[in-house]
């Protein structure tokens, strides 16, 4: 007979029970795990639809100001949608008046930064911010075109403030406020 054997056995016993006990703290923390993983998965799904949605609104309402007589859309696209290349995203098209497009890339260098300046106005109109800092975003547009770009700029000038850094004669003339950078003979960027 082993004289330690009921010591051995209440310290095997009480080690069983601490085990045991971490299990369960570890099994419940797996499973609150998974239920915030879960909740946090909902609710990126949710406040994306809710943002894809706004920012589509904005789009067509944009892109119809920027293509007068075109149309603007975004759709979701799903993997193996059109084709066995087709990744999961955001689809852009864009129709000019008279034109039958169906590619981005057919699109003329003008055109394709109007349909840029329509998405990045789309976004700032689903999440407005005080103010946004475009660098030379209308520098491909031609003179009609860059009217277009400053009746946008002026229709949400009461919602943000814009700071817009361009080279074009049109946009500089619709500023309210306007800035020049220089260089000097000495080579320092100086501010007119």
């Amino acid at each position: 007979m082993n004289p330690l054997a009921k010591q051995e056995y209440e310290q095997e016993k009480e080690r069983l029970t601490e085990l045991a006990d971490q299990r369960a703290d570890l099994e419940a923390s797996l499973k609150e795990l998974e239920q915030l993983r879960t909740e946090l998965a909902e609710t990126v799904e949710r406040r994306f639809d809710e943002t894809f949605a706004a920012v589509s609104t904005h789009f067509e309402e944009v892109a119809s100001t920027l293509f007068p007589g075109g149309h603007g859309r975004l759709r979701l696209t799903e993997p193996g949608e059109e084709d066995a290349e087709t990744e999961a995203g955001v689809e852009i098209e864009l129709r000019p008046v008279g034109k039958r497009v169906t590619r981005l890339s057919l699109l003329s260098g003008g055109e394709k930064a109007l349909g840029a300046i329509s998405f990045l106005f789309a976004l700032f109109l689903a999440r407005p911010a005080p103010f946004y800092l475009l660098d030379e975003v209308e520098a491909a547009l031609d003179d009609s075109n860059i009217g277009r770009f400053v009746e946008l700029l002026r229709r949400y000038a009461g919602e943000s403030q814009f700071v817009v850094i361009t080279h074009q004669k049109r946009t500089m003339e619709a500023a309210d406020v306007l800035y020049g950078v220089t260089m000097g003979g000495d080579g320092v960027s100086q501010l007119v």
